[in-house]
């Protein structure tokens, strides 16, 4: 059963990410990048976890909440530059996450909760945290992951779906085995 604070928070995060300046798709039918990929991740929550509690189905909803708003560019380049922004965003998404929620009837442990979720805190010894992560991993191999490797060297596409694989539980490896990608890959994902 779905409560009325859920519908609203979930119907916030969607206007938010509406304003997304990017656009994904063809033509007249492009939407927002942050919209699109905000239900892309409830979608494959729903999948990946039919059963997923409140606060991870409004964490998956929320894992890219406004994006836009923290350019990567913003940030120095390399591996460093790369980790410092994605630590940013990541408390960023948190924070927005926890405003929406508490301006729809949520109490603060649920806020921090959600957070906790969206920021990854507990990789690996959290079951929700493990369970978004492996979820934002297979969104990436079902709808970004054509376009990323095109144009790129096979080698280098290799190592990047393997370092994806090792971020996912054996549950979510199992589940990405089973998504269209080239069979030369699957040795990459049986991390």
């Amino acid at each position: 059963m779905t409560s009325d604070r859920f519908s609203r928070v979930i119907a916030a995060i969607d206007a938010a990410n509406a304003r997304d300046p990017e656009r994904t798709g063809a033509g007249g039918e492009a939407r927002p990048a942050a919209l699109v990929y905000g239900q892309r991740m409830s979608s494959e929550l729903v999948r990946f976890v039919p059963d997923a509690s409140e606060h991870l189905r409004i964490a998956a909803r929320a894992q890219h909440l406004e994006r836009w708003k923290i350019p990567r560019r913003s940030f120095p380049e390399g591996r460093r530059g790369y980790l410092a922004w994605r630590a940013e965003a990541a408390r960023f998404h948190a924070r927005r996450v926890a405003e929406l929620m508490a301006a729809c009837g949520y109490p603060a442990a649920d806020c921090e909760r959600v957070g906790r979720i969206v920021r990854k805190e507990g990789l690996r010894r959290d079951a929700e945290v493990q369970a978004l992560e492996d979820v934002a991993c297979l969104v990436f191999l079902r709808h970004y992951f054509a376009d990323f490797a095109r144009g790129r060297d096979p080698d280098q596409v290799f190592r990047i779906v393997a370092k994806t694989a090792r971020k996912m539980s054996p549950a979510g490896r199992a589940a990405a085995a089973k998504l269209d990608l080239p069979p030369e890959l699957a040795p990459a994902l049986a991390v």
